[in-house]
Formats: structure tokens, sequence, C-alpha cells
């Protein structure tokens, strides 16, 4: 008997998508990260007189979870383009450099590449 000849998608490895959850009554999503702390610590270096508004946190940690994920998703995309199963720097970096304009992608690169090597560094 002829068996069927259908290519199996190489970075699946026969796991199910996850089921969509429903919607949590916080206003973060369940595994989302809220970086509010983050932002005003950074805030407090930059401009230590100012603060923020709740309102204003809470737009900036929907801001960098979107870019989070949406740069997952296309570097997801780009190691499955490239028929790998696991995801490297490369792909995270070509990812940034298909999302972000050209100058803030570049910024991001650089400074994303240092923080990394302090880190390892330590």
């Amino acid at each position: 008997m002829a068996r069927s000849t259908s290519k199996k998608n190489k970075c699946s490895r026969g796991h199910q998508s996850p089921i969509s959850r429903k919607k949590l009554h916080s206003s973060t999503h369940f595994g989302r990260r809220n970086y509010s702390l983050y932002v005003n610590r950074v805030l407090k270096e930059v401009i230590p007189q100012r603060g923020i508004s709740s309102h204003t946190l809470d737009i900036m940690n929907t801001l960098i979870n979107d870019i989070f994920e949406r740069i997952s998703m296309e570097a997801c995309s780009v190691m499955c383009f490239r028929n790998r199963c696991t995801l490297t720097l490369e792909d995270i970096q070509k990812a940034v450099y298909l999302l972000l304009p050209e100058k803030l992608a570049k910024y991001a690169v650089t400074f994303g590449s240092e923080a990394v090597q302090r880190y390892v560094h330590s």
C-alpha cells in the first residue's frame, strides 16, 4: 500500500497548539509580565523629579508586552523558515530588524547585545 508522504513541520514535534484561555479579570493577562516596577525605576534614574500615572504605566506595560510578543512570533517564524528547532540569537536579531525601523532596530540590537554580554560576564 502506498503511504502518504506528507511532510510534518520539523519544529512541531507532535505538540498540539495551546488551548485558548479565558481572559482573566485583572488588568494583565495570564502569562504576561508586568513591567510597571521596572518602568518606574528607569524613569526615576533618568528624571528623578518626575512620576508617572498608573494609567500611563498600564499603557507602557501593554506596549512592552505587545512588542515582546511580536518579536517572539517573528523570531519563531524565522527559526521555522530556517528549518531549525532551536531559537538562536540570530533569529531574534533578524526578527528585530524585520519589525522595527532601521535606526531603532540597530540601537535595540546593539544595546541588547551589550546587556547580554554584561549579564554573562557578571
